[in-house]
């Protein structure tokens, strides 16, 4: 059977790619080499088609494993990064000018070691410069043809119109699921009227929807750690309403996270998640959940449990929130 497919821009893809951010990047201890390359050629195998990366994770060693596992597969996978964000003098820094937008995507070519890359995102939106400006710089990129298609990643739709007015965007990412729902506001609206593809990132609520947070006791350099919603006093108020989604997962014979990608393929054809994983068990859990669709009862009972805004605590702590440009739900806090 030939895997689910979807189409983001220009590209072809399959219905659930894999973000591979947490292979080496903010979310405890990563695992060892040889387990995330044969992680990442066990989604080559089941059909995976997309895999995201970005220069900020792990300092650049992110795209360097993919280096490593799976670049001699190329053929088999679009291949996505992210600039903007990126390490700077050895601190995590946000720089969207054109000359820091071309420093790093030839850094990332040079870790990929590769002349190509099929989609560049501008990571986050710095608002010191205009973003026709950013934009600007993957044109040029684009025009030199070391980049085939330009993303924007938690930006607002404002931003998403200025920028699609200088070049077609091919995708948004942003995070959604059925407990983060800021892109209803607009940017999901924008993206089907501009045509533009969207991938879903955090698909699965940073494990919170996948049984993988039962409490804050995180590991060091775990980002969730700095979330409020994942600790003290929101998370307990939080799982009650996890509880309830795992029974309403259960009673329809799927895993937690199969119910909550399920439920984010339903949103529309146009919507590519892309959860991160470090278990091959739990890989083929996720690449399966495209075979599996929802009932209406189901999505329903989801929705009901999922009203906007009904998770406690916010999304971001403040120093992150200030990079975000994504909209807020109404209501929604930032403490």
């Amino acid at each position: 059977m030939t895997y689910p497919q979807r189409s983001i821009g220009p590209f072809t893809v399959s219905a659930i790619g894999l973000g591979c951010m947490n292979l080496n990047h903010a979310y405890g201890t990563p695992p060892d080499t040889a387990t995330a390359l044969a992680l990442l050629n066990t989604a080559l195998d089941l059909g995976c088609s997309l895999l995201d990366t970005a220069a900020l994770y792990g300092s650049g060693n992110n795209e360097r494993l993919l280096a490593q596992g799976v670049m001699h597969r190329r053929a088999e996978f679009t291949l996505s990064s992210k600039c903007v964000l990126d390490m700077i003098d050895g601190k995590r820094g946000l720089d969207g000018s054109p000359a820091a937008i071309a420093k790093t995507v030839e850094g990332s070519l040079s870790r990929l070691g590769t002349d190509h890359i099929d989609l560049v995102y501008l990571h986050r939106l710095d608002k010191r410069v205009a973003i026709e400006e950013s934009v600007g710089a993957l044109v040029r990129l684009k025009e030199a043809g070391k980049i085939g298609a330009i993303g924007l990643s938690e930006m607002s739709a404002a931003t998403i119109r200025r920028a699609h007015a200088v070049h077609p965007i091919a995708a948004v990412q942003t995070e959604y699921s059925p407990a983060v729902r800021n892109p209803e506001v607009a940017v999901l609206a924008a993206c089907n009227e501009l045509g533009i593809g969207f991938v879903a990132f955090s698909p699965v609520a940073r494990g919170l929807l996948a049984g993988a947070v039962r409490d804050d006791t995180y590991e060091a350099g775990d980002i969730r750690a700095m979330m409020p919603r994942f600790v003290a006093p929101f998370l307990s108020r939080n799982l009650e309403i996890v509880a309830r989604f795992e029974r309403i997962a259960a009673d329809a014979g799927l895993t937690p996270a199969q119910l909550s990608l399920g439920w984010v393929l339903a949103q529309g054809e146009t919507i590519v998640p892309i959860p991160g994983t470090r278990s091959i068990a739990h890989l083929t859990e996720n690449m399966a959940a495209a075979t599996k669709p929802l009932g209406s009862d189901v999505l329903a009972a989801v929705d009901a449990l999922f009203p906007p805004n009904a998770l406690d605590g916010a999304r971001y702590p403040a120093m992150m929130q200030a990079q975000i440009d994504t909209e807020l739900l109404a209501g929604e806090t930032l403490a």
